[in-house]
């Protein structure tokens, strides 16, 4: 006929695309390392609320802060500075800043009341509390399946440093939490809320720990594959009419979407006392997803970096 037909396929012209935008990205972002991709690591048994020494040892490996670097590409001036073209597809709006400046030494900064704006945090670890064949519960490492989706970002919060070094700080609200899905070695899904929402916690700057709310996966007007919802829907199985009460399926057809409890641990591993800005390491506990009480949940611990700017 005349016409030319192209033989490439359409992933590949879409790749040739992408790389002919990269290239158009500043020279800032050339210049910093790639960032790593999350890493789901075997971790030993843990328990809720002991997540202290772990952190402390995070935190001892991170405190010359090349880590921290090399995992954090951009500083927050540099992620500000890009269009988002720039952005779209690269996965950067899944990071946190790095803080370039500044020190290891905490101590830096001042005591005072503070506001905690532009708290970030990017999990690099998932893994999920299972028994092994001997019956031993361990955290076993898992395959991430959402995209570059899950991390927490634009929230604030409430920060008061003491003289001797002692932290309080709450979280007060922004995008607290993120769905998120991992599957196990044995092929199982293990969805769940990441959330941080209205951690409260006490400690030092090298370690504080506290609680957090962890809201229900799914909303009262979500309906299971027979119907059911709690809110909506209907209450029990329609083909099981006359065991809708048996205790099999009780729990199945009586939906609930009571919010539980996490803990957290955030340690400090780098300030800047001109700019405010801190980051550091954090590790988390929490439950997962349940199906509205259909069945048990699974410990997460999730483990990353957070970063932050603190303003009087």
């Amino acid at each position: 006929s005349g016409k030319h037909v192209s033989l490439v396929p359409n992933s590949t012209m879409a790749a040739t695309m992408m790389k002919c935008n990269s290239s158009m990205m500043k020279g800032a972002i050339a210049r910093q390392p790639a960032r790593a991709a999350p890493v789901c690591k075997a971790s030993a048994k843990e328990s809720f609320g002991q997540l202290a020494a772990s952190t402390l040892v995070a935190t001892s490996l991170l405190a010359g802060s090349p880590m921290l670097e090399s995992a954090n590409a951009l500083t927050y001036d540099e992620l500000q500075g890009l269009t988002y073209l720039q952005v779209k597809g690269t996965g950067i709006a899944n990071t946190c800043p790095v803080v370039e400046q500044g020190t290891s030494n905490v101590r830096e900064l001042k005591p005072g009341n503070y506001r905690l704006e532009k708290f970030c945090m990017e999990p690099t670890s998932f893994t999920v509390k299972e028994e092994d064949a001997k019956g031993r519960e361990e955290f076993v490492k898992t395959k991430l399946l959402t995209r570059l989706t899950y991390g927490l970002d634009g929230m604030n919060g409430s920060m008061k440093i003491g003289g001797d070094g002692s932290v309080q700080f709450r979280e007060e609200e922004g995008l607290d939490y993120a769905a998120t899905t991992v599957k196990l070695p044995g092929g199982e899904y293990v969805p769940f809320l990441f959330t941080i929402k209205e951690f409260d916690g006490k400690g030092t700057l090298d370690s504080f720990s506290g609680d957090f709310l962890v809201p229900s996966y799914r909303g009262s007007t979500f309906l299971d594959p027979k119907g059911r919802g709690g809110s909506s829907g209907y209450d029990n199985a329609v083909a099981l009419p006359a065991k809708a009460d048996a205790d099999e399926i009780q729990r199945v057809n009586n939906k609930t979407y009571t919010p539980s409890k996490g803990s957290a641990v955030f340690s400090v591993a780098k300030v800047d006392a001109e700019t405010g800005e801190i980051a550091g390491v954090f590790e988390t506990i929490q439950p997962s997803d349940t199906e509205m009480g259909a069945h048990p949940s699974k410990d997460i611990k999730i483990t990353g970096l957070w970063y932050g700017q603190l303003t009087n």
